[in-house]
């Protein structure tokens, strides 16, 4: 069963997320901070994070770039969630080293197709 992190400061977003994930078959852990989300993954390892942007503190940007940057956690997929839909934000988060951005109010379905090629690149990554 896969592991995911969410990383949300919003309590019902998390619920709303927690939802569709548990329903799909997935372990969920969440952190209400960019800190705390990045201070999780270290410690946890989770196969992929679902990463919010706007968080006071450490925001989703910052703490995806430090994900996808430091040698114990650059393996982890990082999924911006978020409501911010402009394009350039979008550039900005693959610029950080996220791996898909999806727009709030999330699509069921394509939360979990995006977690499923996440995963299915991480384990063909880890084959080579």
């Amino acid at each position: 069963m896969a592991k995911i992190l969410i990383v949300d400061d919003s309590p019902t977003e998390t619920y709303k997320l927690t939802g569709i994930l548990e329903r799909n078959g997935f372990s969920v852990l969440s952190a209400d901070s960019g800190e705390q989300g990045v201070n999780l993954a270290r410690d946890e390892q989770p196969d992929v994070v679902l990463m919010d942007i706007f968080m006071p503190g450490l925001n989703g940007f910052q703490a995806t770039r430090q994900l996808s940057r430091s040698k114990e956690t650059k393996h982890i997929p990082v999924i911006i969630v978020t409501a911010k839909n402009q394009q350039a934000d979008q550039v900005w988060g693959e610029r950080q080293g996220a791996r898909a951005y999806l727009v709030k109010p999330i699509d069921e379905k394509q939360l979990v197709s995006a977690i499923t090629a996440c995963l299915l690149y991480t384990s063909d990554a880890a084959d080579e």
